[in-house]
């Protein structure tokens, strides 16, 4: 579970929500204070929230980028549906190309997309229905199929206490045995409350994808669509040599943030924003 150090956004934030063809989003939306010149979308993982990217918003922002990061359906403050089939991925990516449809007043330097973790296998299905929408995809800790044997068990045994138990049992259990430790979000309360807000039926379908996704590297490659893996130097969700060979199957930038694990956007927000704007300003069209 990516721990944000705060669930506060930056004064250049605010949290709203965005309507789309499909329903309504939360967002957290961060705006230059001269204007953006790109739009970034960003898409959280498993268990994770539009929190997660708060660390990077301001130092995004700053660069002239417009983010938005958003709570996907069933994610903390954005409602979902009580059964499985709406959370299939396929559904989860037209939820994001109908969000990139409803960035209003979109910037000359289109939208980047990220996903971070299971966002990441989100956002590459989403580019492969449609990528038209988009000027770069960045796969952050995101791997080429699916999730180590070990994190599936684990991925197993949360469906399995899903299905008994209720969000708030489950909280417990999971609180006895890895206790929150950032300060800065209520002793654990804006954790728990995120948990809890989460559609159970939403965690159980995900985490079901992550443990089948099939490799898809080849369809992405065969786009002409600009590609960043990155990742911290340790990963127990895809091992990191196995980012490492998806980067280069994908003749794509490769970013690994020292001293980082699986959420590099959390554990070295200004490194990883710093790699984001490198290879975004990058890829962007040049002023005229």
């Amino acid at each position: 579970m990516s721990r944000p150090p705060t669930f506060t956004p930056p004064p250049c934030a605010r949290a709203r929500v965005l309507r789309t063809a499909r329903g309504d989003f939360a967002v957290l939306d961060a705006t230059p204070p001269a204007g953006a010149h790109s739009t970034a979308l960003l898409l959280p993982g498993y268990t994770g929230s539009k929190e997660d990217f708060i660390a990077l918003l301001d130092p995004l922002a700053a660069a002239g980028f417009r983010v938005l990061s958003v709570d996907g359906r069933g994610q903390y403050e954005t409602e979902g549906p009580d059964t499985e089939e709406p959370y299939a991925q396929a559904e989860l990516a037209r939820d994001v190309l109908a969000q990139a449809a409803a960035v209003d007043d979109p910037p000359s330097g289109g939208i980047h997309l990220l996903g971070h973790s299971l966002g990441g296998q989100i956002a590459r299905a989403a580019v492969l229905l449609d990528a038209t929408p988009f000027r770069s995809l960045t796969l952050m800790s995101s791997g080429p199929a699916e999730i180590d044997p070990g994190q599936q068990k684990k991925a197993r045994l949360l469906s399995d206490a899903l299905r008994r138990w209720s969000m708030a049992e489950v909280w417990q259990m999971m609180r006895a045995m890895d206790p929150p430790e950032d300060a800065d979000t209520g002793d654990g309360e804006d954790l728990r409350r995120r948990w809890t807000l989460h559609n159970p039926a939403q965690l159980i379908a995900t985490g079901a994808q992550l443990s089948c996704e099939p490799d898809r590297v080849s369809e992405l490659a065969a786009l002409s669509l600009p590609v960043h893996v990155v990742s911290g130097e340790r990963d127990d969700v895809w091992p990191v040599p196995l980012l490492d060979l998806m980067a280069r199957r994908l003749g794509a930038r490769r970013t690994v943030v020292a001293g980082a694990e699986h959420s590099p956007n959390t554990a070295r927000p200004q490194e990883t924003a710093a790699a984001l704007v490198s290879f975004w300003n990058g890829v962007r069209p040049s002023p005229v």
